[in-house]
This record gives structure tokens, C-alpha cells and sequence, in this order.
């Protein structure tokens, strides 16, 4: 074992603290990462404070990680020291059940192993990117391309794939009529992604307070939601509304935004259960739906998409002893648009 330092909450609700964690030898096939940047997402707030359900401590969150290769096992064929990797929201799989076959290993059936806050196949609990190392099997790494630097990467591996997967899997493209919804740390990637795959991109925030932004990202067009002509001006206009908003919504009122056979698809998780009339759906053969992140093949597909259109995370980099004070801004809103760790500082 290998004693690395690292930022970890002691309990549900306490403040994040320095520390230091154990990461395991690496094995034949791992691959020991020198961490360099790790990014910030919403969800590492739910898990930390058991907003989600009862959690594992001490945590050390973080699945948006970006560094260099330090060490590889004997049989490592993917990867040499040296070389810009990333780890997202996954560690391992059962490797067996058809979803991981397909190369969907985040709907695995057998049971996938998160980066933190899970238990590994050895039983032992996992750590996050809020730290200086990690060893991960060489088949949940992926290549980070040259043409993307490390810290505006690093959120790719959540947020990136997050939003990447449910536009491509809906066919977000040309002629189509694409609604982000939600204007933060995964909303901006969704209008960037859904602008470099040529739809026409709308983004539906509370207010028009990042409108400038939107635009500047590749949105075509912006509307407040807290305004009730938007929901009368857009009735029946988009192809797909991508959520990513961690919030409850009136379902209801966006699914009336939607086509006849229009798409409103999660990838926000409110820690509250939502109430819904089902003549929403009904009504035009409508589809709610939800999307986790994607697999370790199309993760790698949108880095080398994201590296090829020029762009990552718009990003605010901070020491690890602003971790706190990052978190409560995140819940206020007030980051444009993701928080990545210096690791360095940890």
C-alpha cells in the first residue's frame, strides 16, 4: 500500500479536511496516475452530505480526474509512463452482464464500482480525485488528447460525458431543435456539445443572468423560465430538453415544450421525489427519460470530439484548501462553470 495525502469529509455534512489515504500497489494490469487536476461536480455535494442516501466515510469525492502516468503493471498494454490520462465516475464492472459487453458499463447489471463512495471488488472502499494518486485498471482509464490541456479536461469525465451520451443517444444533430435546460456546470457542456453536433441549440435558465455566456457557448437562443410567456411562446417546439438541473421541476409545463415525439431527458438527480401527470407524456407520445453518464468507450469518443472542436470546461481553478467555500458556492450558483482542483496544493 502507498499513503498519499488527500481531502476527505470525516462524516456526512463536515466540512471536507486534509488527510492522507491508502492506495493499493499496482497490480498487473493498473495503472498509477499522478493526479493533476480534479473537478468539482454538483454530485460530489449529494454524496458528501448523504443527500442521496447513506454514504460511506471518510469520503474522498472527486470522479473528474486528470494526470500523468507514473507506473504501469507488468501487463498493461494501453498505456506507458508518461502519458495524459483520465479517470471519470467508474473504476471497474462485472465485465460480463450485456451492458458492459456493449461497452455500457454504467448500467451494469452485475454491479460497477464507482471511483468513491463504493466498495471494490477486494472489498476495500474506494477514493476519489481529491487526492495526489490513484490506481485504476487500465480499462476504466482513458487517453486525454494533446489538443486539450488538463484542467479544462478534467471535467469531461463527468459533466463532458454526462451530457455527450444522452445528445448523441437522442440524436441531437442538424435540423434538429435541441433545449438545454439549466446553465451550469453540466449545462454548459450540454451547449457546447449540442452546438459542435449542429443542432440549434435553446437554453432554458431561471433567468437572463448568464445570457451572454450562453450565446458566447453556442446557444442560438435564450429564454428565463421564470417568465410565463417562455412556456407559451416554445409550446410544442423542441426535439429533445436536455435537464441537467439538480432540482425538483415542474415536468409537467417543460414537457410541453416538446414535439409530438419529443424527448425531455434527465441527467440532473434531485434528491426529492417529483410528482408528474401522465397526460403530459400521453399527450403528443412523449418520452421522459434519464441518462447516467456513459460508458469507457464513448467517454474516450467525446474527449477526441471535444479535443477535435477546440474546446473543454470553462473553469475556475482553485487550491484544495478552498474546497469548502467551493462547495457552497456551487449550491449558490456562483461558479462559471466548474471548479477543478490544483492537486498540487493538496
Amino acid at each position: 500500500m502507498t499513503t498519499v495525502a488527500a481531502y476527505a469529509a470525516p462524516a456526512a455534512k463536515a466540512p471536507l479536511e486534509r488527510t492522507t489515504i491508502e492506495r493499493r500497489e499496482v497490480g498487473e494490469f493498473d495503472v498509477l496516475i499522478d493526479i493533476k487536476f480534479a473537478g468539482i461536480c454538483h454530485s460530489d455535494i449529494h454524496q458528501a452530505r448523504e443527500g442521496w442516501g447513506e454514504a460511506i466515510f471518510p469520503m474522498v469525492p472527486g470522479h473528474e480526474i486528470a494526470g500523468i502516468v507514473s507506473e504501469v503493471g507488468a501487463g498493461v498494454t494501453k498505456y506507458q509512463v508518461g502519458d495524459r490520462v483520465g479517470v471519470g465516475c467508474l473504476v471497474d464492472s462485472c465485465r460480463e452482464c450485456e451492458s458492459c459487453k456493449a461497452g455500457e458499463e454504467q448500467y451494469c447489471t452485475g454491479g460497477n464500482v464507482g471511483t468513491y463512495n463504493a466498495v471494490g471488488k477486494d472489498g476495500e472502499p474506494t477514493y476519489g480525485g481529491y487526492s495526489e494518486k490513484v490506481v485504476v485498471d487500465e480499462n476504466f482509464v482513458v487517453r486525454i488528447p494533446d489538443a486539450l490541456s488538463l484542467d479544462v479536461a478534467a471535467p469531461l469525465l463527468c459533466a463532458g460525458i454526462t451530457t455527450y451520451s444522452p445528445l448523441k443517444h437522442w440524436n441531437a444533430g442538424p435540423g434538429k431543435k435541441v433545449a438545454v435546460l439549466g446553465m451550469g456546470g453540466l449545462g454548459h457542456m450540454g451547449v457546447k456539445i449540442a452546438h459542435a453536433l449542429g443542432a440549434e441549440v435553446t437554453v432554458l435558465s431561471q433567468s437572463l443572468r448568464k445570457k451572454d455566456d450562453g450565446l458566447k457557448l453556442g446557444a442560438d437562443h435564450y429564454y428565463a423560465t421564470s417568465d410565463e410567456q417562455t412556456f407559451k411562446d416554445l409550446q410544442g417546439s423542441f426535439d429533445l430538453i436536455l435537464s441537467t438541473v439538480s432540482a425538483p421541476l415542474d415536468f409537467g409545463a417543460f414537457l410541453s415544450l416538446l414535439k409530438r415525439d419529443g424527448a425531455l431527458v434527465n441527467v440532473g438527480a434531485p434528491e426529492e421525489p417529483i410528482a408528474l401527470n401522465l397526460f403530459s407524456v400521453i399527450a403528443g407520445r412523449k418520452t421522459l427519460a434519464g441518462s447516467m453518464i456513459g460508458g469507457i468507450a464513448e467517454t474516450q469518443e467525446m474527449l477526441d470530439f471535444c479535443a477535435e472542436h477546440g474546446f473543454g470546461a470553462e473553469i475556475e481553478v482553485i487550491s484544495a484548501d478552498q474546497i469548502n467555500e467551493a462547495y457552497e458556492r456551487v449550491l449558490a450558483s456562483d461558479v462559471r462553470y466548474r471548479f477543478v482542483i490544483d492537486t498540487a496544493t493538496i
